[in-house]
């Protein structure tokens, strides 16, 4: 898609507080055209998915120089969902309106630093003066985009989630198409590696943060017996070259594990009756296995079966309107999400059911929720219009 999205004032409903536009990244003014497309501000926020094709700092400064806005968030991505579901080489754009928003933004910098407790007492001042700010604001959550290359999801999110309280988290790790190479995120003009932007928002309308996967465990474990956890590197399963036993497990020659093989054969990590999917990056040159998340020694893997993911996805994103339909979701997704809908011939088909639930976002190299640094998910919020129509 080139050029701006549908018009402004019709996006995310009547009284949503919402708008979004998107532009292809190759545009010879994408700024400009994002901005026409948003319409006229003030906005509180404007959240920026931005290509990994796309000059990112020039885009950020740009940005921030010309939308008018309180504060602009932006990260690369693997992949963009947009107006027709998933897309590429797209910079898509959602603005909240001062009406229905409030929004406290900062950055964390320099991850491989991080202090927990500095980081807990600047999120504590951050909320309380937001919430001082807009106490008639009923809803509030905290969206995070974090550099997906750091390796330190995991250490962040339980940092965050201890000075939140009772306030949901979610967010995506910034991309870089399918290369791994390096990921950016930008605030108010400010371009970042090795940070992360941590986003409170307040609304007047009601919000709901959710999570989901379409993996279901089978009865096949394996036990994680030699691991490199500051690297995500898992060396040995079962006490054998890693590949090479992850794929006689699932079938394969080792010289056949490649992303796809990934994304079609998850392992998870059981938690009584719940998983969380630790997802497979890549086989490194000593024949280890490369994770997007945590893992380490004695971990206890279960191997995963995948449904069908389009009808599965619907089914979830419909239990959203259950009671009445979200005005826009913001969605993070999974680049092996995107990956395994390709394989499976099914890319139409998410697109479709993203498009008609209005879902807007980035596909990520892994997802946050809560306490948890996750992959394969999707996570994100459905945003609902104030009971009085405000």
């Amino acid at each position: 898609m080139d050029g701006q999205s549908a018009d402004p004032a019709a996006v995310g409903g009547q009284g949503s507080g919402l708008r979004n536009a998107q532009v292809s990244v190759h545009d010879t003014d994408p700024v400009g055209a994002i901005a026409a497309g948003l319409g006229p501000g003030p906005f509180e926020l404007v959240l920026l998915f931005v290509s990994s094709h796309g000059d990112f700092d020039r885009i950020a400064a740009a940005a921030h120089a010309r939308l008018d806005a309180r504060h602009v968030s932006a990260c690369t991505t693997a992949g963009e969902i947009g107006a027709s579901g998933y897309e590429d080489d797209q910079i898509v754009a959602l603005g909240l309106l001062p009406s229905h928003f409030r929004a406290a933004c900062y950055l964390v910098d320099g991850l491989d630093r991080l202090d927990p407790q500095s980081e807990i007492d600047k999120l504590i001042r951050h909320r309380v003066a937001l919430a001082d700010e807009a106490p008639k604001f009923i809803s509030e959550f905290a969206f995070l985009a974090i550099d997906g290359l750091s390796l330190r999801e995991d250490e962040l999110t339980a940092v965050l989630s201890t000075g939140l309280g009772g306030v949901p988290l979610f967010g995506g790790s910034a991309g870089d198409g399918e290369r791994f190479r390096r990921t950016r995120l930008a605030l108010d003009g400010e371009t970042r590696d090795n940070a992360a932007v941590v986003s409170l928002v307040r609304s007047v309308g009601a919000i709901r943060v959710f999570s989901l996967d379409h993996l279901t465990p089978t009865d096949i474990k394996m036990v994680v017996t030699e691991a490199d956890p500051a690297r995500r590197i898992v060396c040995q399963i079962n006490a054998e070259p890693a590949a090479r036993e992850y794929a006689r497990i699932v079938g394969k020659m080792p010289d056949q594990l490649d992303q796809f093989t990934f994304a079609a054969h998850p392992v998870v990590v059981q938690l009584g009756q719940r998983h969380h999917v630790r997802a497979i990056q890549r086989v490194n040159e000593d024949g280890e296995l490369v994770f997007f998340s945590a893992i380490d020694e004695g971990m206890v893997l279960t191997l995963a079966t995948t449904e069908d993911m389009a009808g599965h996805l619907e089914t979830e994103l419909s239990g959203l309107s259950r009671d009445r339909a979200p005005e826009m979701i913001l969605g993070c997704d999974c680049i092996l999400r995107r990956l395994e809908a390709g394989q499976n011939q099914q890319t139409r088909a998410v697109s479709e059911v993203l498009r008609r639930h209005k879902v807007r976002g980035f596909s990520t190299y892994g997802e946050q929720l809560g306490a948890l640094h996750v992959n394969h998910t999707m996570t994100g919020v459905a945003f609902y219009a104030p009971d009085d129509g405000t």
